[in-house]
């Protein structure tokens, strides 16, 4: 798997994947099944809504837990450590404080992988303009984020 497809993911994020899966094929497929065996019961399956919600929702299943596989597969993720030392430049797993020259707003992000991203949250995806941006960025460099309408940031910190 090539180092753009490997997916970025902290222990935290690891965890929630993995009780993700097991949920998913333990609890949730089971369900399906009783559902499905339910709908089934009820006769003609040609015009029976229920059937046709139930197969939905086992597709559903079956396509998140095949994407979760693939996840999980050893060599497809890459755990980053948020607690690294070394605060130089800036990585994914890094908590950066930044001025937008614009506005003069400062904020605060913890770069992370796509999946664990939650902007509201202060958490942005490695794949964002912004973190593009930053990513290998020393405090007090100012950076250009390449957007429709291009910003300049300044990084004040880095934890």
């Amino acid at each position: 798997m090539s180092e753009s497809n490997v997916l970025y993911v902290t222990e935290e994020g690891l965890k929630k994947l993995q009780d993700e899966y097991n949920n998913l094929v333990h609890v949730v497929r089971e369900e399906v099944k009783a559902e499905l065996a339910e709908a089934r019961s009820q006769g003609d399956l040609s015009e029976n809504a229920d059937y046709d919600a139930a197969r939905e929702k086992q597709s559903e299943v079956e396509s998140r837990i095949a994407e979760l596989e693939n996840m999980l597969q050893p060599g497809h993720y890459e755990i980053i450590n948020t607690k690294k030392s070394g605060k130089k430049s800036v990585h994914i797993g890094s908590t950066v404080e930044l001025e937008f020259l614009d506005t003069k707003e400062k904020a605060q992000y913890t770069i992370v992988g796509s999946t664990e991203a939650d902007p509201l949250n202060g958490k942005v995806s490695n794949e964002t303009p912004l973190a593009q941006a930053i990513l290998d960025s020393k405090v007090g460099q100012e950076v250009e984020v390449n957007t429709k309408k291009p910003y300049k940031v300044v990084i004040i910190d880095i934890k």
